[in-house]
């Protein structure tokens, strides 16, 4: 596709970037692949697919390092982001551009995504949705093209020059919630997100990385920082102490009982929220300031 280039940003995520990967060719979009310090064989699996893999030598984290991939695709007129666990459908890519055509409007166009166990993610609404709020979180699945309050940031398609003039994604955020944001900004902007029905990609949930001990945790703590971030940024309640005094109980519970995975879990959670209040930095805490 003439003007459409896939970013996709991975990290140790060498298990799945080949259907990934493989699905982009089979639709004739060219990828560019940020590697986030992967200690696994995902360069390797990328360098043999794609023409070019841009190493960072450190984990920049998931906003920053898809802005760096579209700065990099000087010749796209539009990217698509994509997370290493999407695997677009055939056809998917043709579907998103025609509806780029019909919907001019539109800022932002995203995917059907369908979840491992067939059903297909829609999120009813957004923390920072400037419009279509749907206070009581009420789910009413699209039957075709819809606009959307909120777009998983797992699979996004975007002009480069809107995004790029919307800054892309805020560079303070390591992970969590810089897709809410800059579906914010988007609206904001006055253009409009929309749910592509015919476009169907499989995601793969929480499998871009390899497990291991501790990323449950490592996870929840930018989960927990982001959110308040994102909130103090719009004027939003901070949600810190709550977060804090709802996660910490949890924690000790499950090491009291000795489970580790509700430890990191909740431990994570608490953590997070706990750093914020303190006024810590989630980039600092990465090295990355």
């Amino acid at each position: 596709m003439v003007g459409l280039v896939a970013i996709v940003v991975a990290h140790d995520s060498a298990a799945v970037l080949p259907a990934c990967l493989a699905a982009l060719a089979r639709q004739h979009v060219p990828a560019i692949v940020v590697d986030n310090a992967s200690r696994d064989a995902s360069v390797a699996v990328a360098e043999a697919v794609v023409a070019r893999v841009i190493r960072n030598a450190r984990n920049e984290g998931y906003g920053r390092a898809n802005n760096r991939g579209v700065a990099a695709a000087e010749t796209a007129d539009r990217v698509l982001i994509v997370n290493p666990d999407v695997v677009l459908r055939l056809g998917a890519v043709d579907a998103l551009l025609a509806a780029a055509r019909a919907w001019p409007d539109a800022g932002l166009l995203a995917p059907r995504l369908v979840e491992p166990d067939g059903r297909f993610f829609f999120q009813a609404r957004s923390l920072l949705a400037p419009y279509l709020t749907n206070p009581g979180g009420r789910l009413t699945l699209p039957e075709g093209d819809a606009c959307a309050p909120f777009l998983s940031g797992a699979c996004l398609m975007i002009e480069r020059a809107l995004f790029l003039d919307l800054g892309g994604f805020d560079d303070n955020i390591f992970l969590f919630y810089e897709d809410d944001d800059l579906c914010r900004r988007v609206a904001d902007a006055g253009r409009a997100l929309v749910h592509v029905h015919g476009a169907e990609a499989l995601h793969g949930r929480g499998r871009s990385s390899t497990p291991e001990p501790g990323r449950v945790f490592r996870s929840r703590w930018p989960q927990a920082w982001s959110r308040a971030y994102v909130s103090r940024k719009y004027g939003l309640p901070d949600p810190s102490i709550s977060h804090l005094m709802s996660n910490l109980p949890k924690a000790a519970l499950s090491a009291l009982a000795l489970r580790r995975s509700g430890l990191e879990r909740y431990g994570g959670s608490a953590s997070g929220a706990l750093a914020f209040l303190r006024g810590q930095d989630a980039l600092a805490r990465e090295g990355l300031r």
